[in-house]
């Protein structure tokens, strides 16, 4: 591709006040608005004693303003401003600068991060009345929850602190902050976050898990979720608090443990001919028995955790074994062991694809990070805790429009759906006084466009039931 006309210094100017850069947010404004995301925000975040009188001043379209700006691709503060060009002013009202968005986030302390957090649950549960967030919720429902620790820099990040995180398969301590996720999925729908926590970097990984998946669970009920629900975690989330909130609201658990001496006796109790070969990469099928030959085996056994406390509970434990690759000339197998707790009903090689599937969490961390997490932009722990919460809020928000656009965008990525969805260029017209968007033609993704813009601009409420 070539530029095909000759252009001189003069050829560029910024002066047309009728473009909008992201006519994709309209319909998922729209969106918004409809779900009574302004309404949820004006009612539950309120700032009593500012630090800056005018700072806690009209929370809502403030907040709606960086959810706005997350939508569009905002990663920092000062990328809000994208939503003021051109004619999005002239689109969009109540749209406010980054510095007044900086001064409502810098206002912020635990409790105020908790009435947004309250926000995000009754959000994520009026999009499901609105969009199938959930398909096949009266089926099976996951709760998964698991941490990040993100970088940051500096000294002035109040929270920050050497934790442990894994980078490409070695533990290292690294300075940063540590969000908690539970998210809400279904074998058929992606997930979409019903809690979002910031944590000082060296937070224990399950500080917090208990209520948060207790929150969890009752979100996915509210949301519709009928049928039985699976609460998955890896190691730092198999213990006592997180398995008695399970238990407490009516939800399955399959959270892998610690290797303890209890669990290695339970594993060294498993007998050999329980070993059963399990589909994994590599795994080929026998011609003449048509059973796996795989290098990953599962068996099982029950086990009574928590022995010496009020809550002990017997449970099957699962074992995931696989060949030592660092061993691969061994005369005899070198096996790694992977333990987990369920108490499913699964077969056991389903229960073991099943909670392996927990990965599913990872994408959505990709997705933040990618997005409004790719920086934790302010020195204050209380305007990260609120930064962190919009961009979960942003994220529900696009993962429902992506459903109303159809097709492939129902499980895109949010970096695809900005691209092709929120970030459309447009020159709007008022003919007659009637505003109209002209987009480019022979855009690749018009019919997916057209159908969010139909789904929500076209959209009608169904009438209240008179009696």
């Amino acid at each position: 591709m070539k530029v095909s006309h000759r252009f001189v210094p003069g050829s560029a100017v910024f002066d047309d006040g009728n473009l909008v850069s992201c006519a994709g947010l309209v319909p998922v404004m729209t969106l918004a608005e409809q779900t009574g995301l302004m309404r949820l925000l004006a009612d539950k975040v309120r700032i009593t004693a500012p630090r800056i009188k005018s700072g806690s001043a009209n929370p809502a379209p403030k907040l709606g303003t960086l959810v706005a700006g997350m939508c569009a691709g905002a990663d920092c503060i000062d990328d809000v401003d994208v939503i003021r060009s051109g004619g999005m002013k002239t689109v969009f009202g109540g749209v406010y600068a980054p510095s007044t968005v900086g001064t409502l986030l810098r206002e912020f302390t635990f409790g105020h991060a908790r009435q947004l957090e309250s926000v995000l649950r009754e959000h994520l549960v009026a999009l499901c009345s609105r969009v199938e967030l959930l398909p096949g919720a009266d089926e099976q429902v996951f709760v998964d929850i698991d941490s990040l620790l993100r970088p940051v820099y500096g000294h002035a990040k109040q929270g920050a602190s050497y934790g442990h995180t894994k980078i490409a398969g070695k533990q290292i301590l690294r300075k940063g902050l540590s969000p908690l996720a539970a998210t809400i999925s279904t074998p058929d729908g992606a997930p979409v976050i019903a809690g979002l926590r910031l944590r000082a970097g060296k937070t224990n990984s399950g500080k917090g898990a208990g209520r948060m998946v207790a929150q969890a669970i009752s979100t996915a009920r509210a949301a519709g979720a009928r049928g039985p629900i699976l609460v998955r975690g890896d190691s730092a989330y198999g213990n006592r608090t997180v398995v008695r909130a399970c238990l407490r609201h009516g939800a399955q658990f399959s959270l892998v443990v610690a290797r303890n001496p209890a669990i290695d006796r339970a594993l060294a109790a498993i007998e050999e001919t329980a070993w059963t070969p399990v589909s994994y990469p590599g795994a080929v099928r026998d011609p003449d028995t048509g059973a796996w030959i795989s290098d990953a085996e599962v068996a099982e056994i029950g086990y009574t955790a928590f022995a010496s406390t009020k809550d002990r509970i017997t449970a099957r434990l699962i074992v995931r074994r696989v060949k030592d690759a660092r061993f691969p000339d061994a005369l005899f197998p070198v096996w790694r062991y992977h333990p987990f707790f369920t108490n499913t009903d699964l077969p056991v090689e389903a229960a073991d694809i099943t909670h392996r599937q927990h990965a599913i969490i990872e994408t959505v961390f990709a997705d933040l990070i990618d997005g409004p997490l790719a920086h934790i932009p302010s020195g204050r722990f209380g305007a990260n805790s609120a930064w962190i919460l919009c961009a979960a809020i942003a994220h529900n928000l696009l993962r429902a429009a992506g459903i109303l656009a159809g097709d492939r965008h129902a499980r895109a990525r949010g970096s695809t759906l900005r691209r092709r969805i929120v970030n459309v260029p447009a020159r709007l017209a008022r003919p007659q006084h009637r505003p109209v968007l002209h987009l480019p033609t022979h855009w690749p993704w018009s019919k997916a466009w057209l159908a969010l813009w139909h789904n929500t601009i076209g959209y009608s409420p169904p009438l209240p039931a008179t009696v």
